[in-house]
């Protein structure tokens, strides 16, 4: 993990929409100090953003489905915050709650919303306005 700077992690229960996210994310991201990591399990995605931050390993942002078996994206992110408050979160959805996301956005927790099927072009819009903060 060390031979990275930084990090970017997908978590989706879906492993098509995986592949299609780190495909985009290869095209935007021209980068070999990053890795991208794709999860299906919310729950090993956290224990690895801990070993990544542990490894002084920058994640740059975690992209997350709000619909999962085992947890809600909503949940998830709340429970990344409780330990990792700086790190920004994007939410995919076809089927989110609206009040939920609502409740994370004036909570400060989430920084942009796409609808599935999402554009190409929205996502990398979030993600530059997501690298523009950092600067």
């Amino acid at each position: 993990m060390s031979q990275f700077k930084n990090a970017i992690i997908c978590i989706d229960d879906d492993p098509m929409i995986l592949q299609v996210l780190g495909f985009q994310m290869e095209k935007f991201l021209n980068d070999s100090d990053t890795i991208i990591e794709l999860y299906t399990e919310p729950a090993k995605a956290l224990l690895d953003i801990k070993e990544f931050v542990f490894a002084d390993v920058e994640i740059l942002f975690v992209i997350v489905d709000y619909q999962m078996p085992h947890i809600s994206g909503a949940k998830f992110i709340r429970a990344l915050k409780e330990t990792h408050p700086a790190i920004p979160c994007i939410m995919l959805s076809g089927q989110a709650n609206s009040s939920q996301i609502e409740a994370l956005e004036s909570d400060g927790l989430l920084e942009a919303f796409l609808q599935k099927p999402w554009e190409e072009s929205k996502l990398k819009k979030s993600i530059e306005l997501l690298k523009n903060k950092r600067l």
